[in-house]
């Protein structure tokens, strides 16, 4: 075979594949398009703009819940959707958090159904089960999802994963996929990087909680696993390991501040109303309380492997 004939039946079978990404413009985003458009024909939506993807990416500065987002899906088959726009701001209201995460998704996922999209994964978090003292050791996909009862900031996104349960169950003729990412540190800004990378920690006085890491290159392998064909289900995704947190910062380099608890909230909670912290005082429970899960499942099912070692994933934080 030719290579102008080689490199036609490349393009054809990739433009042959389109998916649609929303939340491209966030750094996960961006990363996964990067991964994704040398075999797909991508289309990102997202109504923050962004710079630098690859010039064959398709961006539409757009928010999802608008009806110009169906056009998107009526001018040609769409094989698979990704959904990462999810927001995570704990700045913004619990009104604007409702209105973008739940009714955006129910909208997203509604035109992927109406148009024919064969796979939707849906990006969510180990979060939603909540750390608890009363949590099993690692906890599998059939835990109650229960960190709506004291954190508030992600009572939506319990909300969102609970949805896109229901609608797996109720259009079967669609592999819908969900995922429950560990903490994810990497090229990403979230409340656990910003934790990790200070140089003084805070640690609550008597607690040392296991903890699981995930790189966020392994976050888009598992996101990459779920595109298979025939991959459907619940799954949680964890990294290479679990450490204690104190091993955790030892190993970090960072010096440790142990505050009692009735002492820390008030302290952290003025310190966040001040604008001088990005830490919201219910992510305390995280460094209080084990949640670490089982990913067995999606081990032996998708075949997902962390491909980071707990070094490299730890590298990213130093």
């Amino acid at each position: 075979m030719g290579t102008t004939e080689h490199k036609w039946r490349q393009w054809r079978r990739k433009r042959d594949k389109r998916v649609v990404l929303t939340g491209i413009a966030g750094n996960l985003g961006q990363e996964v398009a990067r991964r994704l458009h040398r075999d797909w024909s991508v289309i990102g939506i997202d109504r923050r703009k962004v710079r630098g993807l690859p010039p064959d990416v398709e961006f539409h500065a757009l928010d999802i819940r608008r009806r110009k987002t169906e056009d998107i899906f009526r001018r040609g088959h769409i094989d698979a959707l990704i959904h990462l726009n999810i927001m995570h701001n704990p700045r913004q209201s619990s009104r604007e958090h409702h209105e973008f995460n739940i009714v955006g998704t129910q909208k997203i996922f509604e035109l992927a159904q109406q148009h024919g999209v064969g796979k939707i994964i849906l990006l969510s978090s180990a979060n939603v089960y909540g750390p608890a003292a009363t949590n099993n050791q690692f906890l599998t996909e059939e835990a109650p999802l229960l960190a709506g009862e004291n954190f508030e900031g992600i009572r939506d996104l319990v909300a969102v994963d609970m949805y896109a349960s229901s609608f797996f169950w109720r259009h079967p003729e669609i592999e819908t996929v969900i995922l429950r990412p560990v903490h994810i540190v990497g090229q990403v800004r979230n409340a656990p990087s910003n934790y990790l990378r200070k140089e003084t920690v805070m640690t609550l006085f008597g607690y040392d909680p296991m903890v699981q890491l995930i790189h966020v290159n392994d976050v888009i392998e598992a996101i990459l696993c779920g595109l298979r064909p025939g991959v459907r289900g619940i799954y949680n995704i964890a990294g290479p390991g679990e450490l204690p947190l104190s091993e955790l910062l030892r190993q970090l380099d960072r010096a440790r501040f142990p505050v009692p608890e009735p002492i820390a909230r008030p302290i952290l909670s003025a310190l966040f109303q001040a604008r001088l912290s990005s830490f919201p005082v219910d992510e305390l429970d995280h460094i209080k309380y084990v949640c670490m899960v089982d990913d067995s499942r999606a081990r032996e099912q998708m075949r997902y492997a962390p491909t980071m070692t707990l070094e490299e994933t730890l590298a990213t934080l130093r």
